[in-house]
């Protein structure tokens, strides 16, 4: 019998590791288990077997100016990943987004001349900013895996080999959750309004909303009283969501797991969240949500100045269909009074609630909703590049 492949897998955030996760159990069942893992990632990565090089929140940061503070013991983490890649000499190294990380530890790899496959999964936004970046990705990658469909055209131009996989949000828990149950366990009334606020994953995300969505909450639990919030969180940032939760004036209880965040999902009648990955597990749930984010004055003037950053919408949802289905409130526009008001007109307008659930749900139709599962279309991928299928 050979040897087990070895993937080294690398993710930097919750998103990731949550894409991660599900890769690994795939290459797990399209091997029949004959294969190993080594790397960087969170909670559902380590459920799959694998023991983190070092903890993943070190990783995850979000912001030009957020990550300056941490840049030496990245820049640090850099060199130890490196190390370790050659040391365990892995079939591949697969990295998970998080470009700005991933993509250091592929040139390190490229600049010290190894020979080891390197594939990336989740490809940058190149359609929508920087578009010099194809050029970049293709130097130091062999292979890269993408979630929409419209992406690999982007990077084969440049000699790139590019498969489109499809988004793993299709195929995750959300939309399967028993709302009835999680009211039943909690002790929520039947016919409570309940808020699910999500306000990130990244501390440097947390650490800008917190306070808004505490202020957004007070001026909601005065117009709606008996509002319960729901509020699903990770182990990244649980510590200071808990925190701040406490103070809030209204009814809010932390829940941790995915399960957990699902049930929530079915049990809540809108969101309130930051914008990222979420955003489609909520459409996938058929839970109306507002979506807000906030980055330094700083940072958000680099991204549009100097960096290019032009969207006409930054929610995928509201992306693919070209139609703010999802209300975006972003910078200065992430007011308590604005996100109030906003949840509000989701909270008693039945038909805002259906029109989003319907344009959520031709924006799902792009991505892949009802065909083949993305997690198991990348692990083949995967194991048909480097010769690993069993």
């Amino acid at each position: 019998m050979t040897a087990p492949r070895l993937i080294y897998i690398i993710a930097g955030e919750p998103s990731g590791d949550l894409l991660g996760g599900r890769l690994m159990a795939a290459l797990k069942a399209r091997t029949g288990g004959q294969i190993r893992f080594a790397g960087i990632g969170g909670e559902a990565m380590r459920a799959e077997g694998l023991d983190s090089l070092f903890p993943m929140t070190e990783l995850s940061v979000m912001g030009l100016v957020e990550v300056l503070p941490r840049l030496p013991n990245i820049l640090r983490r850099i060199k130890l990943t490196l190390s370790d890649i050659e040391t365990k000499r892995p079939d591949a190294v697969l990295t998970i987004d998080s470009w700005g990380f991933t993509g250091r530890i592929h040139g390190g790899l490229k600049k010290r001349g190894s020979t080891i496959p390197r594939i990336h999964y989740v490809a940058p936004m190149v359609w929508a900013w920087k578009s010099g970046r194809t050029k970049t990705l293709a130097r130091v990658l062999d292979l890269l895996l993408t979630l929409l469909p419209n992406e690999p055209e982007w990077f084969e131009k440049e000699g790139l080999r590019s498969v489109h996989v499809g988004h793993p949000v299709i195929e995750g828990g959300a939309g399967k959750g028993d709302g009835a149950a999680f009211r039943a366990r909690h002790g929520i009334k039947p016919d409570a309004k309940v808020l699910c606020v999500l306000p990130g994953s990244r501390h440097s995300e947390t650490g800008k909303l917190l306070g808004p969505f505490g202020e957004t909450l007070a001026l909601l639990a005065r117009a709606h009283p008996g509002l319960v919030a729901v509020v699903p969180t990770v182990e990244t940032v649980a510590d200071e969501v808990e925190a701040a939760s406490r103070s809030w004036p209204l009814p809010a209880m932390v829940i941790r797991g995915g399960a957990e965040k699902h049930d929530a999902f079915a049990a809540c009648d809108v969101a309130l969240a930051a914008s990222g990955t979420v955003a489609l597990e909520l459409a996938m749930a058929g839970l109306p949500a507002v979506i807000t984010y906030k980055v330094s004055r700083l940072s958000a003037f680099i991204a549009t100045r100097f960096l290019g950053l032009s969207l006409k919408f930054v929610t995928l949802v509201n992306i693919l269909v070209d139609a703010p289905v999802m209300p975006e409130l972003l910078q200065d526009q992430c007011r308590p009074d604005r996100l109030a008001a906003a949840v509000t007109h989701l909270l008693e307008d039945e038909d805002a609630r259906q029109s989003q659930v319907a344009g959520a749900r031709r924006a799902l139709e792009k991505l892949g909703l009802g065909g083949e599962s993305p997690s198991l279309r990348a692990a083949d991928t995967v194991l048909d590049f480097i010769g690993g299928r069993s």
